[in-house]
């Protein structure tokens, strides 16, 4: 199974309580869909548990995940990352991107001239920004993810074409 398979859809943050069950912080649309996609593994694949929310709580869930049984078991599972398979999750509409099919991804501009490549897809509450590492830059481009500044992304040729505002690069 390649990386591309599965998706990173939630992160534990921590016990809650002391019968294993765990803070849950989902990353899907709904949020509260995130127990439905289940079972959810680790990054390496190598444990998958099936997701019971039980409950609310600042920033995300309470949820009960099988296997885990005590506090101690659900504290060694902090800021474990949990991924679905693909096929699990809803396919999506024509202008909407699963953050990891964008990391790697080339960026050209509107000229054909290479920008660099997409590092990371950054949300600092308004809107997506694309991080992009440029070849022979230290430092990186943020690039708003709007129709506007990223005109076109296409998945099959693994490029993005990029139309940023005056001034970034």
């Amino acid at each position: 199974m390649s990386e591309s398979d599965r998706i990173c859809v939630g992160a534990i943050g921590g016990a809650f309580g002391v019968r294993g069950e765990v803070r849950l912080k989902s990353f899907t649309a709904m949020p509260e869909d995130i127990a439905a996609y289940s079972p959810l593994s680790t990054e390496d694949g190598a444990r998958a548990f099936d997701v019971t929310l039980t409950g609310q709580t600042t920033n995300g869930f309470t949820a009960q995940l099988s296997g885990v049984t005590t506090k101690e078991a659900a504290d060694a599972l902090r800021g474990t990352r949990l991924y679905a398979l693909r096929g699990q999750l809803p396919n999506l509409p024509d202008d909407e991107f699963y953050h990891a099919d964008l990391i790697g991804l080339e960026v050209c501009d509107t000229g054909g001239a290479v920008l660099g490549r997409v590092k990371a897809v950054l949300n600092h509450g308004a809107s997506d920004i694309l991080e992009i590492h440029a070849p022979g830059l230290s430092a990186t481009i943020l690039l708003p993810f709007t129709k506007e500044a990223v005109p076109t992304v296409d998945l099959a040729a693994g490029r993005i074409i990029a139309d940023p505002p005056d001034g970034l690069t």
